[in-house]
């Protein structure tokens, strides 16, 4: 198996392939409704929304990066993080799991095309390679996988005590 290939197969496990180590991004966002999606843990939190397009945003970044573009625009206005929801609707909802879902593609496609021998190389900051930068938004993805998971058991335990009107 290529460097490229065992990449792929890292990226893809950590965001919507099977693997040994459990819930990856996209299952921990599987069968979540809008309101579930919105629902914040605490004042100043992250919800699970939020954290669904943070995710989508570091995809673009990471691709951005590897392609050595300077500039570009993401589909929505800001960086890093994105008040989520601005409309509580299941169309918004599919909207940005549809946004992670092509960022994700597109960096497969990038991540696809690299030539092994460019995975040394550092990204225009200087600071990572390549390779560094494509097992870094692997980890990143399951990071979050696994805060999405904790916040999903955390409502549900909140439901016991509280239950919906």
């Amino acid at each position: 198996m290529t460097s490229i290939k065992i990449l792929i197969s890292l990226l893809e496990q950590s965001y919507d392939h099977r693997s040994w180590h459990g819930t990856n991004l996209r299952g921990s966002l599987r069968g979540l409704t809008p309101a579930q999606a919105a629902w914040r843990p605490g004042k100043g939190r992250h919800n699970i929304w939020e954290i669904a397009v943070h995710c989508a945003y570091w995809k673009y970044i990471v691709r951005r990066r590897l392609l050595g573009e300077k500039g570009g625009s993401f589909p929505l206005k800001g960086s890093n993080w994105f008040r989520r929801p601005e409309k509580l609707t299941p169309a918004a909802w599919r909207a940005d799991l549809r946004l992670l879902e092509e960022t994700h593609r597109s960096l497969l496609s990038v991540v696809a095309d690299l030539d092994p021998k460019h995975l040394t190389r550092r990204t225009p900051s200087g600071t990572w390679t390549h390779l560094q930068t494509i097992s870094g938004i692997a980890s990143h993805d399951l990071y979050h996988a696994g805060q999405i998971q904790l916040i999903k058991r955390l409502h549900r335990s909140m439901d016991l005590f509280h239950p919906p009107v």
